[in-house]
C-alpha cells in the first residue's frame, strides 16, 4: 500500500486563505508523500473546472506527484426525471475532470437522506434507483479508464451491510467501495466488523481516525452526533479510538494494495495532524 493524502485534509488553511487547492500539491510534497486525492475541484474565479483540473495536473507532474483519486459528492436519488438526468450528466462531467487529473479512481456518493415518501423511505426501497444510476455512471468512466466507487459516508450509505448490498445491485466489476476506515462509526457500527465485511471490494481506501464520546456522557466542544446519537471528534491518525491498524491488517489480507488516503478532521494545526498521521501509517505499514 502506498501512502497519499486527501486535499480536504488542508480545509483548515483553505477555509482561512492561508492556502489555494493547488497549493495543496506542494504541501503534500513537502511533507514527503508522493500522491494527492483531490475532494472537489474549486476553481479561482475566471477558471471552469476543467481549466483548473488541468493546472492541478501540470503542478502534479511537475513535482512528480500522482493524483491518485477524485471524490465528488453527488445524490443518485432525485425527485423528478428531469433531476435525475441532470444529475447524471453533472457526474459524467465529474469522470471527465478525473481523466484531466490523471485520477484512475472517482468516488461519488449516492444519497444524503430519506425523503420520507414513496421509495425515498428508506435505504432499500432507494437501492434500485441507486444501484441504476450507479451503474450508468460507472459504464461512462469504464470507457475513459476511471474506476468508480461510493464510500460509507452520508448516515443513509453508510453502513456496511448497505454498501455491499448496493456494490451487490450495481453488479459491474468497474465499481466498487471506498472504505474510510474512520467511517464506519458515524453509523455507530465496528470498524473492524465493517472492514472486514467490504475488504474484498475496495477500490480505494481512506485512513481516518476519530475519538468517541457515549451518548451518556452527553456533548462536547468539538464533537458531532453520530447518527445514534453517540458522538465522534476527528482525531491524527493513530491518537484517536478507531483501530486503523487492525482495519489496515484487515485490508491487506484481502489483498487489497492501492492508496491509503490520509483523511484530517481534526481542530489542532493540519499539517501537524496530517503529519502525525502519516508517520504513524507508515509505522504500521513497516
Amino acid at each position: 500500500m502506498r501512502i497519499s493524502v486527501s486535499s480536504y485534509s488542508f480545509q483548515q488553511y483553505i477555509r482561512a486563505g492561508k492556502m489555494t487547492q493547488l497549493d495543496t500539491i506542494a504541501a503534500a510534497h513537502e511533507l514527503g508523500l508522493d500522491a494527492i486525492e483531490f475532494t472537489d475541484i474549486i476553481p479561482p474565479e475566471g477558471r471552469s473546472a476543467k481549466e483548473q483540473a488541468v493546472a492541478l495536473r501540470k503542478e502534479a507532474d511537475r513535482l512528480g506527484m500522482t493524483v491518485n483519486a477524485y471524490t465528488v459528492g453527488a445524490n443518485l436519488f432525485q425527485p423528478t426525471p428531469e433531476a435525475e438526468a441532470a444529475e447524471l450528466s453533472r457526474l459524467k462531467e465529474q469522470v471527465d475532470i478525473a481523466v484531466l487529473l490523471g485520477a484512475r479512481v472517482m468516488r461519488h456518493d449516492v444519497c444524503y437522506r430519506l425523503t420520507g415518501e414513496g421509495a425515498g423511505r428508506s435505504f432499500d426501497l432507494m437501492l434500485p434507483t441507486l444501484a441504476k444510476n450507479a451503474r450508468i455512471i460507472t459504464e461512462y468512466a469504464a470507457a475513459r479508464g476511471v474506476r468508480t466507487c461510493s464510500e460509507n459516508h452520508g448516515y443513509i450509505a453508510q453502513d456496511s451491510d448497505r454498501v455491499e448490498r448496493l456494490v451487490n445491485a450495481v453488479a459491474h466489476d468497474n465499481y466498487g467501495v471506498l472504505v474510510d476506515i474512520g467511517n464506519f462509526a458515524c453509523a455507530d457500527e465496528d470498524s473492524v466488523t465493517a472492514v472486514s465485511r467490504l475488504a474484498g471490494l475496495a477500490v480505494h481506501a481512506h485512513a481516518k481516525d476519530f475519538y468517541k464520546r457515549p451518548f451518556s456522557m452527553g456533548a462536547a466542544e468539538g464533537y458531532f452526533s453520530t447518527r445514534g446519537c453517540n458522538y465522534l471528534k476527528g482525531a491524527a491518525i493513530g491518537e484517536g479510538d478507531i483501530p486503523v491498524e487492525q482495519c489496515i491488517a484487515i485490508l491487506r489480507r484481502a489483498g487489497y494494495d492501492g492508496f491509503l488516503s490520509i483523511e484530517y478532521e481534526g481542530s489542532e494545526d493540519a499539517l501537524t495532524g496530517i503529519k502525525k498521521g502519516m508517520e504513524n501509517l507508515k509505522r504500521y505499514l513497516s
